[in-house]
């Protein structure tokens, strides 16, 4: 590991807003845990609704969910802890109460949230991992999850650049017949600026660095929303998915903090 990468993970540990569990074998040990049920009250001081960012990476878009709407409460999540660093201190320094990170695997999220903990889940620009449906962020291994922490009226929101899994989720969310609050295959175009409105602003009020990126190569940004009720029944769906035909960028690019 290199001396910054040491450097910022060091600093991490003195931020009031970073929780860290990295190790799945520890999880059960560790005091973030204890923050089960209890991030309302011990962290955030308020009854505002909690919204968790899955994959935040730098946290750009989980600090401006959060500078954005001051009556939410946000939570990034990623395992990536010196990425995270960059979101972390910036919230620090600008002083947002509204907003925390946890350094963990998603999978192991329902050991750290209370049963209707949550209120909504953004999942922005994700790997679409198109060799193995249960590492979607968006899968039914994931839906399960999810709602074990989620309200009965909890809603899910996917920002991506990538078609096939676009169409996975559509897919997904079909089969099992959840209720779609929104859903365009080009969040900027005409169309969707027309038909959805206020619906599609939150998404659109924010773009990330990567967002940039991919609007710059000519494609489009697909966004949907959904809501995860609680039947216990889970169908993955059966599809064909034509592959995405391009690469991402890569991710190291210069932090200007």
């Amino acid at each position: 590991m290199s001396k910054n990468k040491l450097k910022k993970f060091a600093e991490m540990e003195t931020f009031h807003n970073v929780f860290q569990c990295g190790a799945r074998e520890c999880v059960e040990e560790s005091p973030v845990v204890a923050m089960r049920g209890k991030w309302h009250a011990e962290y955030f001081k308020n009854d505002n609704p909690i919204v968790l960012e899955l994959g935040c990476g730098r946290g750009e878009y989980t600090v401006g969910l959060a500078m954005r709407n001051p009556n939410k409460n946000y939570i990034g999540i990623d395992i990536k802890g010196a990425r995270m660093w960059a979101g972390a201190k910036q919230a620090e320094l600008a002083g947002i109460k509204n907003v925390a990170f946890l350094r963990t695997n998603i999978e192991m999220i329902s050991h750290f949230f209370a049963p209707d903990e949550v209120a909504e889940i953004w999942i922005t620009f994700p790997d679409p991992q198109m060799k193995k449906a249960t590492k979607r962020l968006t899968s039914t291994y994931f839906m399960a999850r999810y709602r074990q922490l989620l309200r009965p009226d909890g809603l899910i929101h996917l920002k991506t650049d990538s078609p096939f899994l676009y169409t996975y989720t559509q897919a997904m969310v079909k089969e099992n017949q959840y209720p779609i609050l929104v859903d365009t295959d080009d969040l900027y175009g005409d169309e969707a600026m027309r038909l959805l409105g206020d619906e599609a602003s939150e998404a659109r009020a924010l773009q990330t660095h990567y967002e940039h990126q991919w609007l710059d190569r000519g494609l489009t940004i697909k966004y949907i929303v959904w809501q995860l009720p609680a039947e216990p029944q889970l169908i993955e769906p059966e599809i064909e998915i034509e592959k995405d035909t391009y690469r991402s960028y890569g991710r190291n690019y210069t932090s200007s903090l």
